[in-house]
């Protein structure tokens, strides 16, 4: 790209051949445009009644979701201010689990209607400022009207549970999943004076395609996809003392390259022998804890195998990192680095350990902890493709559960916070001075896409929707909503239809903030990628190098290249 110098007429080169400048105007238009069409994409699949999206990989694999984070995730967007759409997405699923598509249609609704104010000419610094300043005032406007619950109250968290789950493909069976996902939650959750914190790492989630949704699972400790190293082992072992080690059962290789001579027979078996019996040794100090079960981080040599077996100990090795921590937290043992370590005390309890076959599988089942503080999901469906979108469900559903325990307030679905906000903010508006009026108003308008989106959605008559919505709440209703399942404006709160607050306060922000982002850009540089190494490097010719045929006429030499004729 070049400039013209004003004073001599000689061009200033700023960037580098191939290079692209896209300014003001243009450049806005080309980034509401493009978050527009991300929004667009997922505004469909929002609600009980959106529609699901196919999509395919360079690698033909096949992913059936209305999941907002997953859908944008597989796309592959290129265009950078798509992508921040994208990243409001993932820190959205990544904070409160829910609430991405609505996110990203909020996201898109604001920067549509800020294009709208950008031709009266109203500048992107006053619409970000009134936007802003809006998004503080929804937020307190929707707290309003949340109510408090008692964070480890169960028919609260299944409330919120199922509702997550009405608008995934597992609806039909959202109360018997609720219902084991509150109990997973409730199971690891630890309580510091008042308040809770999940770690939802602590819930190990296992899918296996084959059977049914109705043939899902939760077991009071750990499934490992493991099967018992050796076929003299027990199968099933009850009342189990657990060791859990992460050091390997074979003789380790030396660091260093080693060399033995060895000149006779016996020398061999001596050097065999004594190879067994220091592994003999390391099965002692494991059968001499009382363990009747090891699960091993690392590998279990033959041998070992086989004096394990015969002091009758069921063992399973090449267990993940994750699952050794998950099983410490569900048995209460103690990971060993060191075999002379291991003691009684070490050793955690399980009531049952057993391998089952799954499918075409054979699994480890860790059963019946005390008071296990991991607990495994096992989750069933007809085909992997369910099964994934299963997957997908339930830990958004795991997710609002932790929401509602670390910040106990609920508010209603269906349209309800974002109308009553809307209205709200219009009033506000009224108070602001300049143009930030403008743009808290047109923040209410953006707002009002939800309820729009999600009466489109489900058949209903988007605008008679609206205005019904809002006369509802006007008149007193402040938890009318749309149920968009009997496809009317009815109260919430008898349909139990409810959402953590935590998810709507992340909704607005990270929208708000993705929107003022991408309006507050005036100039697109996109430096051109290089199409080899520059001139002179390894691999790359001097410009000018060409004839060098025969070496005999070095034609179109660089200039100032030295004469040849004293290196020579």
């Amino acid at each position: 790209m070049a400039v013209q110098a004003s004073s001599v007429n000689m061009p200033v080169v700023l960037l580098k051949d191939g290079a692209t400048q896209t300014k003001g105007r243009d450049a806005q238009k080309n980034n509401i445009s493009a978050a527009k069409i991300i929004a667009e994409i997922v505004r469909t699949s929002l609600g009980p009644r959106g529609m699901d999206k196919m999509l395919v990989d360079s690698l033909g694999d096949v992913t059936i979701t209305n999941d907002g984070a997953t859908i944008l995730k597989e796309i592959d967007v290129q265009h950078p201010a798509a992508k921040m759409l994208v990243e409001i997405a993932k820190s959205t699923d990544n904070e409160v689990g829910d609430g991405t598509t609505s996110a990203v249609v909020l996201a898109g609704a604001l920067l549509e209607q800020a294009e709208s104010l950008l031709q009266q000419d109203v500048h992107p610094t006053v619409i970000v400022d009134g936007y802003r300043k809006a998004a503080n005032k929804a937020k307190q406007y929707i707290k309003e009207i949340a109510d408090p619950v008692t964070p480890d109250d169960k028919s609260s968290l299944l409330k919120i549970a199922r509702t997550s789950m009405q608008t995934k493909l597992v609806r039909k069976n959202s109360n018997q999943l609720a219902d084991m996902i509150v109990k997973s939650v409730l199971a690891v959750a630890e309580k510091n004076g008042d308040n809770y914190t999940v770690d939802i790492d602590d819930i190990k989630v296992e899918k296996k395609s084959g059977g049914s949704i109705e043939e899902s699972s939760i077991l009071q400790g750990i499934v490992l996809d493991k099967e018992i190293v050796h076929s003299g082992m027990p199968r099933k072992m009850a009342d189990a003392k657990i060791a859990l080690i992460n050091t390997a059962l074979e003789i380790s290789k030396t660091e260093t390259d080693a060399k033995i001579n060895i000149s006779n027979p016996q020398q061999m078996k001596s050097f065999l022998n004594e190879e067994s019996r220091m592994l003999e040794r390391m099965v002692d100090k494991v059968v001499g804890s009382g363990a009747s079960v090891v699960f091993c981080q690392k590998g279990i040599d033959d041998t070992s195998q086989h004096y394990l077996s015969k002091a009758g100990i069921l063992a399973v090795r090449r267990v993940k990192e994750s699952d050794l921590t998950k099983l410490a937290k569900a048995t209460g043992a103690r990971i060993i680095t060191n075999l002379d370590d291991l003691f009684e005390k070490d050793l955690g309890t399980a009531g049952l350990v057993e391998e089952r076959k799954i499918e075409e599988d054979r699994w480890v089942f860790v059963e019946g902890c005390k008071h296990p503080k991991s607990v495994t999901l096992l989750l069933r469906a007809g085909s992997q493709r369910v099964v994934d979108e299963v997957e997908r469900s339930v830990h958004d559903a795991i997710m609002v559960v932790k929401d509602v325990m670390e910040l106990p307030s609920i508010i209603a679905g269906g349209g309800v916070p974002e109308t009553y906000a809307a209205t709200k903010i219009r009033s506000w508006a009224k108070s602001l001075e300049g143009r930030s009026q403008l743009a808290a108003e047109k923040f209410a308008e953006a707002l009002e896409s939800i309820p729009l989106s999600l009466s489109e959605n489900a058949g209903m008559d988007p605008i008679d929707t609206l205005a019904s919505l809002r006369s509802k709440q006007l008149s007193g209703g402040k938890w009318a909503g749309i149920d968009v399942m009997k496809g009317k404006v009815i109260d919430m709160k008898s349909s139990d239809i409810v959402e953590p607050l935590a998810v709507k306060n992340q909704i607005i922000s990270a929208a708000a903030e993705a929107a003022c982002m991408i309006l507050r850009i005036d100039d697109v540089i996109a430096t051109a990628k290089s199409a080899g190494p520059p001139p002179g490097a390894e691999g790359g010719m001097p410009p000018g190098m060409g004839g060098m045929g025969g070496m005999g006429g070095m034609g179109g030499m660089p200039p100032g290249m030295p004469d040849m004729g004293g290196m020579m």
